[in-house]
C-alpha cells in the first residue's frame, strides 16, 4: 500500500492544508449601507499575510471601525466618506450611480450590501464606462465587461500594492512561504512523476499516464485523478 495521494490529503483538513486563521487580522467588508454619507479617518494601514494588497482601519463618527482595502495615496490621518452623498475622491467609498463614466474602482460589490466581493487584488482596477437606467457598466482587470446595480458600492482608486509581480522570487523558498500564507501546499509533484504506489498515474519505464485519465465522477478518492467527468478531451476535429 502507497501513503494517500495529494487530493485525499487535503480532504482530510490536517495542519499542512488548514488555512492560517491566526495571521489573519479582519475581514475586508463595508459597514450596512446608509441613506446619510458618513465621514471616517484612515488609522492605521497594515499588511496581512497571504493578501496582496495592504489595508486600511478605518474608524467613523460613530466610533465603529471597520477594515477597507488600501488604495494608491490613501495615507493615515486621511478624512474619507461613505455613502450615496459622498463625493469621488481618492479613497472614498460610493454607490456606482455617483460615479462618474471613466473613473477608476475597486473592491466592488456585486450586489448591494454585500461588502465589496472583486477588484481586491494588489494593482488591480475597473473602470465604470457606462450606465443604464438601473445598472452599470464595468470592465474587469481581466478586459471583461459586466452588468453591476448601480445601487452597489465601490472603492475610489486603484488597489495599492502593484508591482508585486516584478520582482522575481529567485529560489524556490520564496514561492514555498508565498504558498504557505495562502494554505497552499507547493510544490505540487506530478503523478506521472511518481512511483506506481503512490498515484494511479505512476510507475512505468517512462513518465506516461499508460492508460485513459478520464475517470468517472463516482470514483473513490484514491482513484478520482485525471479528467474527471470529463465532456470530451484532446483536440477537436479540425481545429488548428
Amino acid at each position: 500500500m502507497g501513503k494517500k495521494i495529494l487530493s485525499q490529503r487535503m480532504g482530510r483538513g490536517t495542519q499542512l492544508f488548514r488555512s492560517p486563521s491566526h495571521m489573519r487580522i479582519a475581514p475586508i467588508k463595508y459597514p450596512p449601507p446608509i441613506n446619510v454619507a458618513k465621514r471616517g479617518v484612515v488609522m492605521e494601514i497594515l499588511h496581512e499575510p497571504g493578501r496582496s494588497a495592504p489595508i486600511a482601519l478605518i474608524k467613523l463618527d460613530d466610533g465603529s471601525e471597520f477594515y477597507n482595502i488600501a488604495v494608491e495615496g490613501l495615507k493615515v490621518g486621511q478624512i474619507i466618506e461613505i455613502g450615496a452623498n459622498a463625493s469621488p475622491s481618492i479613497g472614498n467609498i460610493v454607490t456606482l450611480r455617483s460615479i462618474p463614466e471613466g473613473t477608476r474602482i475597486c473592491n466592488i460589490e456585486l450586489r448591494p450590501g454585500d461588502g465589496g466581493k472583486i477588484v481586491r487584488t494588489g494593482g488591480s482596477y475597473a473602470i465604470l464606462i457606462g450606465k443604464s437606467s438601473t445598472q452599470a457598466v464595468i470592465t474587469l482587470p481581466s478586459g471583461k465587461q459586466k452588468f453591476v446595480l448601480l445601487d452597489a458600492r465601490a472603492t475610489i482608486g486603484v488597489v495599492a500594492g502593484g508591482g508585486r509581480l516584478e520582482k522575481p522570487l529567485l529560489k524556490a523558498g520564496n514561492s514555498y512561504y508565498k504558498w504557505r500564507a495562502k494554505a497552499r501546499k507547493w510544490p505540487r509533484v506530478r503523478g506521472v512523476a511518481m512511483n506506481a504506489v503512490d498515484h494511479p498515474h505512476g510507475g512505468g519505464s517512462h513518465q506516461s499516464e499508460s492508460k485513459p485519465t478520464t475517470i468517472s465522477r463516482r470514483a473513490p478518492p484514491g482513484k478520482k485523478v485525471g479528467h474527471v467527468a470529463a465532456r470530451r478531451t484532446g483536440r477537436r476535429k479540425g481545429a488548428h
